[in-house]
């Protein structure tokens, strides 16, 4: 009998053979702890000239001298490994995150708090669906926390791998990973769009959007940067 070394008391013998060979592999794969290690690997070397090109796409920051006075956030890469189903490397996902627990509230963020959707309205919605015969659909937005807004200048060390001036910093034109109003900053944003869209906050649920076209309802509510949209007649959901 084989047991795992993080769970004593976990036995592989309770699964399948397959299913126990995909533990074993995936409790074998090893991410890197440091850039150093990381760029030796080619494949998640790849995988952040990637995220470095995306970040540029968005026009995430400017490399700007840092003015005296000014307070800078560090910044550090993070590495997960997706697998398939049957154990294989799916791609490597290397992403940049600020160190935000560094920021001084007052002088880099002021509120954080965001809201997003109870587990209860998520239940209550798909009940509805189901009741009612509505179709219903999944929405992961990507890069979600990259669109939000800044209401205070944050300035970011340069990240490992972009060359720069000596003395310049990263004037982050948008929140980014790792900050502590990143969240607010990123539901700010959607609501704003949202309503652009002709969709009403609910009195009883302010994480609930409702928007009728031709006696047609749509409903939208949102977990972070997850939505769920219930739709009565789907050839007729169009923004």
């Amino acid at each position: 009998m084989c047991k795992s070394t993080k769970l004593p008391k976990f036995a592989y013998s309770c699964f399948s053979s397959s299913f126990t060979s995909f533990l074993a592999y995936v409790h074998c794969l090893s991410k890197p702890s440091s850039y150093k290690e990381a760029i030796l690997d080619p494949f998640l070397q790849h995988a952040m000239d990637e995220e470095h090109i995306a970040l540029h796409k968005i026009d995430t920051w400017d490399l700007v001298p840092l003015a005296p006075g000014n307070s800078v956030v560090g910044c550090r890469w993070v590495y997960k490994i997706k697998t398939n189903s049957d154990g294989s490397i799916e791609r490597y996902k290397p992403r940049l995150v600020a160190k935000g627990y560094s920021q001084q509230y007052g002088m880099d963020y002021e509120e954080t708090f965001a809201l997003v959707a109870k587990m209860t309205t998520i239940r209550t919605l798909i009940v509805v669906a189901l009741v009612r015969q509505w179709h219903i659909s999944q929405l992961d937005v990507k890069n979600a926390f990259l669109n939000g807004d800044l209401q205070a200048d944050v300035y970011m060390a340069p990240p490992p791998g972009v060359s720069h001036y000596f003395g310049y910093v990263c004037k982050l034109k948008k929140t980014f990973y790792g900050l502590k109003q990143e969240p607010r900053a990123w539901f700010e944003k959607f609501s704003v769009v949202i309503l652009s869209l002709g969709f009403v906050s609910s009195s009883h649920n302010y994480i609930l959007f409702i928007k009728c076209i031709d006696a047609c309802h749509i409903i939208l509510s949102s977990y972070v940067d997850d939505m769920i949209i219930l739709v009565m007649r789907l050839m007729t959901f169009q923004f």
